[in-house]
Parts: structure tokens; C-alpha cells; sequence
């Protein structure tokens, strides 16, 4: 009986190193990944403007902030699953039309009610960029730029959040609130119909899947022109050796992440409730201190463009530390929180340099997690897995903002104060999942290259 000869995916990428595909991947999940920032951020930039225009007190915000954040906790999952099913391109695609098609009608919206509807429909697609863009970056690069491309690939997902900041500074007085929505429904909607012709899929999907054989041996042939592909070749993810099929929430238990997948989850919701009780509330509170629409538009644009600064600067300590980068991130990020409220009380320069700060870290911090909290799984998990950190941790950034209302009559330095506790928390977790994937893959060094 003669063996079936095979191709090792793993090892053309890794010879090949960084080539033409990765670049026009990188680029188009740059594109995807602004916009979906800039529609995370969209209704925050909006709010003070809903306030004067709709007459509403800001304590009425808080479901409509977290209404697109349980749309994501659904969305997440459901996509992370089409994703792992039938592909992070068709995920990415269909994510893209359903929060364009949503957020362009939340333009249109007259109350409260209405918007918190919009946004929590439009939350199910937003939810589903992140985890297939980290899968499809992280499965098509040579091993030594696994977790580099797919951060600087999320890392941009911030920048995308400070768009609105811009629009509402520049836009918003002369063409009203509506245009906020209008372009973050618009330029997704484009994207999408784009992206059906232009978007790779990720190479270790197709591997695995013989509906894309002939798209693998041209891929083959442009990655290593001298590689043959034999006939009856079976392409093979050498450096994961175990594959599911099908998909069951067992398995993100097994292979030794019985306690580390739970800590994830509990990671994300810590990180996100910080997180995006910041990206929520600083324009509303930083209004309500009497500052000027300009500084605190671009207050909360710092706080996105630190965000993205964090990530790009830190990529390679990242991809060499992980968990352990992400804790002292964490503890760094304590301070650097609770100083935001005493800056908006001492001068605009002050204000800018703290968000910018906060941004650099927390946002740094969520832009690191989403890979390397997605790396721990093979990649037949790969996109269910980040989903579902991503889905589960979708609670803590729920709860950020609906406590951020709850308290809005605390003085600002003291709510700043209070939100920079779910950051230490965070480091302690983080340093545990630390320990224990390092114990983990002590005993399973067959796991680390997958890594």
C-alpha cells in the first residue's frame, strides 16, 4: 500500500516567511477592522449630541450604550461558529452587511428605544469581525509573525473607534448626529460587497477543507513555485496535531484549558467593563464637566488612537511574552485610569496626554488578549474559541457602562477612580492564565508550536 503524500501547510509558510499574500490579508483586515472599530464607538460620539437633541438626561444612555455590546456577546459566538464552519471569509462578509445595514438605519432613529434596538441588532454583526480577523491572519502567517500580524491587524480596531471622534467634531455641527451613522453604515456595506471579490481566505482553513483544493494548489504554487502538489496530495497543519470536527463547547476544555479557558472568559469581561465603560462615558462626562465639544471629541479619540499606538509599539514584546506582557500591562493600567477624571479637572493638554495614556494600555491590552487568548486553540477552534472569549467577556463590557450610569452624579476624579479596580483584577487573573499555560505546555510541548 503506498502513503498518501502530503503537503505540510505549516512549513511552505514558514520557509516563505512574509509574502504578497499576507500583505494584501493584513491590508484588507485593516479596512475591516477600522470600520467595525469606528461602529463600536459610533453611538458614544453621538450620545452628548442625542442628549440636547432628543431632550433625555444622560442616565437614559446606559442600555443604549451596552445594547450593541449583547448584540456582540450573541454575535461573537454565531460568527466565530460560521466562521469555523464555512469560513472567515463568508464570516467577515456577512458581519460587515448586517451592522452596515443596522447602523445606517439607526440615522433615521427618533428615541431612545428605537436606537437601543438598532444598536443591538447591529452589535450581532460588529461581533463577528475580531475573532475571524485574528483567525485568518493568525492560520496564513509563517510562525515567528503568527501573533504579530493578527495584533497589528486588531490593533487598528481602536484607530477605527477615534473616526467618530473626528466626524463629530468636524461634521456633526453642520450636518447633525445622523452622519455619525450614516458613514458607519454606508462604508461596511461597501466593504462587504468588496470583499466577496478581493478577501483571501485564511490558508490553514483551506487546508483543512477539500472544497477549496484548487484554490490551495494555486496558493501552493504562488507561495513555493517549486513545490509539486501531487494529485491525491492531502494538506496537512503539521504543527497541530489534533483537528474536531464539528464543533462542541467541550472542547474548549480539553488539551489542558480546564481552568485557563474559564479564566479567559473572566479576562475579557474584566478588561471590557474597563474598557468600554471608558470608550463610553468620557465624551458624556467630560460634557457634564464643562468642557468644549472639540476637547471632548478629542479626548475620546486619544483614547483610541493610544489604543492603537499600544498595539503596534508592543506587537513584538507581545508575540514574545503573552500573558505575562498582558499583566504587567494590566497593572500599569491602574494608575494610568484613575488619573483621567484629575486631568480633566487640571487643563485640555493634561486631559489628551491621560486618555492617550489609558488608551496605550487598556486598549493595547484588548487588541493583545484577542490574539493571544485566540492562540491557545487549534485552528479548527480557533474562531468558535476567540468567539467565545469574546462572546462571554461581552458581560463585563455590558456591565461597564450600565454602572457608568448608575453612578454619573459621583464626581468625575472619583468615578475614575473607581473604574481602574476591574484592571487589577485583571492582573492577578492574567498572571494565572501565565502560570498555567506555561505549566501546560511544559507537559504538552507538541502544543507549543501551534502557539
Amino acid at each position: 500500500m503506498v502513503d498518501q503524500p502530503v503537503v505540510p501547510v505549516s512549513r511552505l509558510l514558514d520557509e516563505r516567511g512574509l509574502g504578497s499574500f499576507q500583505i494584501v490579508l493584513i491590508i484588507w483586515s485593516l479596512l475591516l477592522v477600522l470600520i467595525d472599530g469606528y461602529d463600536i464607538a459610533a453611538i458614544a460620539f453621538a450620545a452628548p449630541h442625542l442628549v440636547k437633541a432628543w431632550g433625555i438626561s444622560p442616565k437614559g444612555l446606559g442600555p443604549v450604550f451596552s445594547a450593541s455590546l449583547v448584540g456582540i456577546l450573541f454575535g461573537s459566538a454565531l460568527f466565530g461558529f460560521i466562521g469555523d464552519r464555512y469560513g472567515r471569509k463568508v464570516a467577515l462578509i456577512a458581519a460587515n452587511i448586517v451592522f452596515g445595514i443596522f447602523t445606517l438605519a439607526a440615522a433615521w432613529a427618533t428615541n431612545l428605544d428605537q436606537m437601543f434596538w438598532l444598536r443591538l441588532l447591529a452589535g450581532l454583526g460588529i461581533g463577528g469581525v475580531i475573532p475571524n480577523v485574528v483567525a485568518i491572519n493568525a492560520e496564513s502567517a509563517p510562525r515567528r509573525l503568527r501573533a504579530t500580524l493578527a495584533i497589528i491587524a486588531v490593533g487598528f480596531v481602536p484607530l477605527g473607534g477615534a473616526i467618530p471622534g473626528f466626524v463629530a467634531a468636524a461634521l456633526v455641527p453642520s450636518h447633525g448626529w445622523q452622519i455619525i451613522f450614516l458613514i458607519g453604515g454606508i462604508a461596511p456595506i461597501v466593504l462587504g460587497i468588496a470583499a466577496i471579490f478581493g478577501l483571501p481566505e485564511s490558508i490553514k482553513f483551506m487546508a483543512l477543507n477539500e472544497a477549496h483544493r484548487g484554490k490551495m494548489e494555486k496558493l501552493v504554487a504562488a507561495i513555493s513555485p517549486g513545490t509539486a502538489v501531487p494529485a491525491n496530495a492531502r494538506f496537512v497543519i503539521e504543527d497541530e496535531k489534533q483537528q474536531f470536527a464539528g464543533f462542541n463547547p467541550k472542547y474548549l476544555f480539553g488539551q489542558g484549558l480546564a481552568l485557563i479557558t474559564p479564566l479567559l472568559w473572566l479576562l475579557f469581561a474584566l478588561n471590557l467593563m474597563g474598557y468600554f465603560f471608558l470608550i463610553s462615558w468620557t465624551p458624556t462626562l467630560m460634557t457634564a464637566a464643562k468642557l468644549p465639544p472639540t476637547a471632548v471629541a478629542l479626548a475620546g479619540a486619544s483614547l483610541q488612537i493610544g489604543g492603537t499606538v499600544g498595539a503596534l509599539v508592543l506587537c513584538w514584546w507581545l508575540q514574545k511574552h503573552r500573558f505575562f506582557a498582558v499583566a504587567i500591562m494590566f497593572v500599569l493600567a491602574v494608575p494610568a485610569v484613575g488619573a483621567i477624571g484629575f486631568a480633566g479637572l487640571t487643563s485640555q493638554t493634561a486631559l489628551l496626554i491621560a486618555t492617550f495614556v489609558a488608551g496605550f494600555l487598556v486598549l493595547g491590552i484588548q487588541s493583545g488578549i484577542n490574539v493571544i487568548g485566540a492562540l491557545v486553540y487549534p485552528t479548527s477552534l480557533r474562531a468558535n474559541g476567540s468567539g467565545w472569549e469574546l462572546g462571554i467577556g461581552r458581560i463585563g463590557s455590558i456591565v461597564g457602562p450600565i454602572l457608568g450610569g448608575l453612578f454619573v452624579g459621583m464626581s468625575v476624579e472619583k468615578l475614575y477612580m473607581w473604574s481602574a479596580l476591574p484592571f487589577l483584577a485583571g492582573a492577578v487573573v492574567c498572571f494565572a492564565i501565565h502560570k498555567l499555560n506555561t505549566d501546560r505546555l511544559a507537559k504538552h510541548p507538541e502544543l507549543k508550536d501551534a502557539q
